[in-house]
Order: structure tokens, then sequence, then C-alpha cells
């Protein structure tokens, strides 16, 4: 099903998952295009982004953001085209970044929303190299992880758009950059194309072994975004004065119950306080709020010198975006995933 000029699809929660979401948990819903009033414009979705994130806000649990509400478009960061405006500093055809959700159209005050200007060149990198994950692997390395040439830095989902920018950051300020991904073709990305030192198979049988040849000298830095059998490899090649920078735990989103097996908080807290290891979580946005403009300042640059490289996966249709949301979670996404919602 195409976009159309006179129908807005929309994607919503239909009922909460219990485990990894399935084909109740979604719904596909039209009605009729919104209708923009005094001071507000309409907007019309070109590019969805997808992110391990949104598992989060279909529970309804204590986070730091509200979940979705049951029959409410999932959330979303968008790149949308201005339909109509009675905003001031918006026109008509202008390109915008928003946060407008899984749907066709929506109606905006422009509180929130970035005008990218009537022909950006790459639209939908505000979702990903320039926008929220490029900007996550900034910050979190470097404010968090404060890498050291020669030191050694570990990301997980090295070829995801995080982890592959986590990376390429820390080659370029001397580093050895060790990837882990899922998958030969994954890792031979990470090695040939994006520059790591190394990229070890998280589902190689000798995985753990594999990863400690890969670190002679331990980790330093370890940017933790998955969590899990992951992290229990990573945790006794942790140096001393180890820094972990902590977006995510992708592994546990759908977990619905905790890992069976002995309690091992105390052995992770107590390897923590031995090594004094610096652990951070942070969400990018809240913790780092006034960073952006040093980030696309320098991203900018690194991009534009060729020292980093940036791989999209766009999916076609709206309709299509459960089934690519849930491939994400799964890992069988190959860099940044955006939805195509626009013919255009």
């Amino acid at each position: 099903m195409t976009q159309l000029t006179d129908t807005n699809r929309q994607i919503v929660l239909a009922k909460r998952p219990v485990g990894a979401p399935n084909a109740d948990t979604l719904r596909l819903d039209t009605s009729d295009v919104p209708v923009a009033g005094a001071g507000e414009m309409l907007l019309r979705i070109e590019y969805l982004s997808l992110d391990p994130y949104m598992r989060g806000r279909m529970n309804d649990s204590k986070s730091y953001a509200d979940p979705v509400a049951i029959g409410s478009p999932m959330v979303g960061g968008t790149v949308a085209r201005v339909v109509t405006s009675d905003v001031k500093g918006f026109a008509v055809g202008d390109w915008v970044l928003s946060f407008s959700g899984w749907q066709d159209y929506a109606v905006s005050d422009g509180v929130g929303v970035t005008n990218m200007g009537t022909d950006p060149a790459h639209p939908s990198w505000a979702l990903g190299i320039m926008g929220m994950p490029g900007f996550t692997a900034y910050c979190g390395l470097l404010l968090i992880g404060e890498p050291k040439a020669g030191e050694t830095v570990v990301t997980a989902a090295a070829t995801g758009p995080v982890g592959a920018t986590v990376g390429q950051i820390a080659k370029i300020k001397g580093c050895r950059a060790v990837g882990i991904a899922g998958g030969a073709e994954k890792c031979a990305h990470a090695v040939n194309e994006l520059g790591f030192d190394a990229c070890i198979d998280r589902n190689a049988p000798d995985f753990d072994a594999q990863l400690k040849a890969a670190c002679p000298d331990g980790i330093d830095v370890y940017f933790e975004n998955v969590g899990g059998a992951v992290f229990a490899a990573v945790l006794p090649l942790l140096n001393p004065f180890a820094r972990v920078p902590l977006c995510g735990l992708v592994s546990q989103y759908n977990a619905t119950s905790l890992p069976e097996g002995p309690d091992r908080s105390g052995a992770i807290l107590g390897a923590f306080l031995v090594k004094k290891v610096k652990v951070e979580g942070f969400i990018v946005w809240d913790s780092f709020p006034s960073q952006y403009p040093e980030f696309a300042k320098e991203m900018t640059g690194w991009i534009e010198t060729g020292k980093i490289k940036y791989r999209e996966q766009v999916i076609e249709g709206l309709e299509y975006a459960p089934d690519a949301f849930n491939g994400l979670l799964e890992g069988r996404n190959f860099g940044k995933v955006v939805v195509k919602v626009s013919n255009s």
C-alpha cells in the first residue's frame, strides 16, 4: 500500500507484548489526513527511523519516557516535508526533522522540529549518523569513555549505527578498535570497510577465546549496548580504570524474566569495585543536551574527509515497519534501519 494524499496510515500499539512483539502487538489503522489549524503545519512523513529503544516504549513500566498508549501511533524520529504551514520559519516544501512517529501525516506547532531547508543532501542521515545514533556514539565514547591513543576500545553491534560510529571514532583517536557482530559478513564489513582492527562473531563457539585473543592488552573502553553473553565475555578482560558507557541492552528488551542460573550481580559489582571500573548509563539528549553543535561540526568534517563511513538499510513502505523492527531486535539488520514512507 502506497502513501496517499487523502488517507493517513498509522501503525498503532494494539497490545502490550510479553516477550517479543508479535502479530497482535501492532495494528495498521487508516483515517483522513489531519487538518492543520492556526499556528500549525501539516507534515508528510518521508523517512521513519527504527531504533531499539522503541521496544521499551511498548511496555507500561516506569522509564525515562512515557509509554505509548494503547491505540496510539508508535513513537519515532522522522524526516518529513511541509505540506501546509502557518508556523513562522517553515514554508511549504521544507524538509524537517521531527518526532512524528509511525504514520503518513502529522500536525505540528513547530516545537521540537528542525528545519533542514529545501534541498538537504542526505535527508535520512538526520536519523542516523547526524542524528541520535551518531550523537550517542560520539558523546558516549568521547565524554564518558574518554579514549586515549593506544588504548583498546571494544563495541558490540559493531555494524549498527552506534557501534560502527564508535569504532571509527576510536580509530580516529588512535585506539585499537575491536568490534563484536553477528556473522562473518558483518565482521568482514567492520574490518574491511569501517577500519576496525578486529571483529569477533558473537555466534562463534569459541567467542570468548577469540575476544581475548583480539584484546591482548585487555579492554580499556567497552561501549555497552547489548548486554547478555557479550558482556559476560567482556567483563574479565576489563582493565583497571576501564570505562563503560552504557546506552542500551538490546539482548534484554524482549526478556520476560531474569536469566537462568546463579545470581551474578555480586561478581559483576565486585569486578567493578576491584578494577575501579566506571560505568555510566546515559540517554544522549538528556545527558548531553548542549553538545550537538560541536558533534555536528566535527562529524560533518569526518564524513567529508572519508574518516567516517555510514551504511543505511532502507525498508520501502510503512506497512513493513513492524517486521523490520522485529528484525532489528533480533540482529537481522545491517546498518541503520530507516523506513521510506513516501512514494517520492
